[in-house]
């Protein structure tokens, strides 16, 4: 069998050597991988049928289910670039996206179109609407118009326009750390060389049963898909409500991989879990932020048999670490070495590399740095720079500068290679496994005029990870009612994002020399009051 280059190969390929084996579960429903085949051949003729050219955006509204797969390797295929969007999202924040990049085609459900109606009228690039599930289409108004799913499928295949590996496949949006969410550019290369990463130190076979529990619009949630797909394995879609579902999942399905951020690992820690899980679940694995020492080791006592692997990432350069298993009763604090095919250094503010155990900053470079922000010079600069000429790797005869991922955040590398995190130079809040930005959180309180000045930062909680804790002050003339004040968070921010409580003060607001609001001080006199 011929290796995969691009995003679709990974589905083409396994197709042609396992056509009958599963690829997907959803519910009582599987697809085989020619089915999934078939499925992206008939996505591809029809958004090539509606006029789609190489490099354009296709946007996906849903939860995990088939739909949303076929989109995603269906885009690619045809040449186009896939656009996840977090279902937790609301229609703000998805408007936003749509109109950020672009997007000329939607899929969505009918339960997803009513609350973005009206906002939809500003993604002046948007010509069409799939969705799902609908008996009767909306009535056509303006430039968009809509197409059901099946009919989008039912066009005759057509081959797609032809790309190459270090094209555009994805868009993959996170929160910056200065407000609106950063779209990161991920080519075919980057996720192809991420699925073969991966799966070969989880050593992922066709024999795999791998539980997909992350939002597939994360880079860790969407590997679930790529590294199985690599090996032929199957991948079991979940939409869970409560943790318990996670583990009656594991269980139903026999699932033997498992990757989840931390403050759900929190969560299962603290049920009982079957005794029979561990037979067949080979390993866990963490992502999105430090799994506590206490969770990992009560983990540990429920799964004796299952391997656990801890893993550092950023959407920029997708993977960058991992610890493995052998290594984890010697140096559990540690996010371990560089994955396969990455290389990971440790460099001072000049660009030197830094001595065994000296904080430095986590520079990533290799096949997996991806191809910066969309449509934002400035923030592409500040994170993905060329590396200096005195860097390992990078002998003085190379002329032509080579990119790299600085993530702003301070490690160490202890004698024998292994790196520790220290802590994150911005002010990225981490809570739930999402990277929420304070001033994100701080423009949507200043969109309901409920406050006069507000500031948002993270305080360290058992199970989130950072708690999001605002300080704001009334509007001109008015009161502060923090209890309305949540109310309207909850209808217009994702649950994540919503704070975890809102302090009123009088203001003035403290400011730095820069004349901006002194978020540092505040949050350290907040926590010195209250925790």
């Amino acid at each position: 069998m011929n290796d995969s280059y691009l995003l679709p190969d990974l589905v083409s390929r396994s197709a042609l050597s396992s056509p009958t084996a599963t690829a997907l579960t959803y519910g009582p429903e599987s697809l085989t991988y020619a089915s999934l085949q078939q499925s992206v051949a008939g996505f591809v003729g029809g958004v090539l049928d509606l006029g789609l050219q190489r490099g354009e955006r296709v946007a996906i509204y849903l939860e995990k289910r088939f739909e949303t797969v076929i989109a995603s390797f269906g885009a690619t295929a045809a040449g186009c670039v896939f656009v996840p969007l977090n279902p937790l999202l609301k229609a703000e924040q998805v408007t936003y996206i749509l109109r950020d990049c672009n997007v000329r085609v939607l899929i969505t459900s009918n339960e997803r179109l009513p609350p973005l109606t009206e906002s939809l009228a500003s993604c002046h690039d948007l010509r069409h609407i799939v969705l799902t599930n609908a008996e009767q289409l909306p009535p056509c108004g303006g430039p968009v118009a809509y197409l059901r799913w099946d009919e989008l499928l039912q066009t005759p295949p057509r081959a797609g326009h032809r790309v190459i590996d270090t094209d555009m496949a994805a868009i993959l949006y996170t929160s910056g750390s200065t407000g609106k969410p950063k779209g990161v550019v991920l080519s075919h290369r980057n996720m192809v060389a991420g699925a073969k990463s991966v799966a070969s130190y989880l050593e992922n076979t066709p024999d795999d049963t791998l539980l997909a529990a992350l939002p597939l619009s994360f880079d860790a949630g969407f590997s679930q898909l790529t590294t199985a797909f690599h090996v032929g394995a199957r991948v079991v879609l979940l939409n869970y409500l409560l943790p318990r579902d996670v583990l009656k999942a594991l269980e139903r399905e026999k699932v033997t991989g498992l990757t989840a951020v931390p403050p759900l690992y929190i969560q299962l820690a603290q049920l009982d879990w079957p005794a029979s899980i561990t037979e067949h679940l080979r390993y866990f694995a963490n992502t999105g932020g430090r799994m506590p020492r206490e969770t990992l080791e009560a983990l540990r006592r429920r799964l004796p048999k299952t391997k656990p692997f801890l893993m550092y990432g950023l959407t920029e350069a997708f993977r960058s670490t991992f610890l493995p298993p052998g290594e984890v009763d010697k140096r559990p604090d540690s996010i371990g070495k560089a994955i396969p095919n990455a290389e990971i250094l440790v460099l001072r503010e000049d660009g030197s590399p830094c001595a065994p155990n000296e904080p430095g900053e986590l520079v990533h470079r290799g096949a997996l740095v991806g191809l910066g922000y969309w449509n934002d010079p400035e923030k592409t600069a500040e994170r993905y720079k060329p590396l200096p000429a005195n860097t390992p790797g990078r002998e003085p005869g190379l002329v032509i500068p080579e990119l790299a991922v600085f993530s702003g955040d301070t490690v160490r590398m202890d004698e024998e290679g292994f790196i520790y995190f220290i802590g994150r130079r911005d002010e990225m809040i981490k809570t739930s496994g999402y990277r929420v930005s304070p001033t994100e959180v701080e423009e949507i309180l200043y969109a309901t005029k409920m406050v006069g000045e507000c500031v948002a930062f993270g305080v360290d909680h058992p199970a989130l990870g950072q708690a999001i804790q605002v300080i704001a002050t009334p509007p001109a003339g008015g009161m502060l009612d923090p209890v309305a004040l949540l109310a309207e968070c909850r209808q217009r921010m994702p649950a994540y994002m919503v704070p975890a409580g809102i302090d009123a003060q009088n203001g003035p607001l403290p400011r730095n020399p820069n004349g901006k609001i002194d978020r540092k001080t505040l949050s350290t006199e907040w926590v010195e009051k209250n925790m």
